[in-house]
């Protein structure tokens, strides 16, 4: 279960986002094909009126889901410059206190949240374009604020079992191997070669 967990934000912000962006491309398309008179009998009768309702929703849930994802890999900013001074006991107090503080805070918007879906679900409010029942929009508040506070706890046990927090490498991208420092140089300080090809260049 956790290893599904461990890339649950992922699948659901790569997911989410291509939605986004394909729906986005097929209506620029619609749009501009429907503003021909060649293509207009066409796709004239085609309604895409709700393509950007729908990819303001997606992107919400989207960043409820980045924002956990956020929480899981170090992304989020924070402001330890006093924190860093401190010794390793202390410093790992207020680590602690802050993490199970995010815990405790998300934890309380995603009960808020919830108690807020439970209510407009029973409405009949719904999308303006789209016309589906509003509460399923809300409902990104509780999953992506819960989802948060779960990552808080699961990086506070990980912290108190390590000693470490998940930091993230911007230099670093997903599926590709980092290359032997070995294998590249820079002869002129400019431009690399391949030390297995026939060694410097001049």
């Amino acid at each position: 279960m956790l290893k599904f967990l461990d890339h649950l934000e992922e699948w659901l912000i790569a997911f989410l986002m291509s939605a986004a962006t394909l729906i986005t491309f097929v209506a620029v398309v619609h749009r501009y094909s429907a503003g021909t008179d060649l293509l207009y009998p066409l796709v004239g009768d085609i309604n895409f009126s709700w393509a950007q309702e729908l990819t303001i929703y997606l992107f919400v849930w989207m960043a409820k889901f980045g924002a956990a994802y956020g929480v899981r890999t170090g992304i989020h900013v924070g402001v330890d410059v006093v924190i860093n001074q401190l010794n390793n006991r202390n410093r790992g107090r207020f680590i602690i206190f802050g993490l199970l503080a995010g815990a405790l805070f998300t934890a309380v918007v995603g009960t808020l949240g919830s108690k807020f879906v439970w209510d407009i679900a029973h409405t009949d409010q719904t999308s303006v374009d789209l016309e589906i029942p509003i509460w399923i929009v809300y409902l990104a508040v509780p999953c992506g604020s819960y989802l948060m506070s779960f990552r808080f706890l699961q990086v506070t046990w990980g912290f108190i079992r390590t000693g470490e927090l998940p930091k993230h490498d911007h230099a670093h991208v997903e599926g590709i191997e980092d290359l032997d420092d070995d294998i590249l140089t820079m002869s002129d300080n400019l431009h690399p070669h391949d030390k297995t090809q026939g060694g410097d260049k001049k």
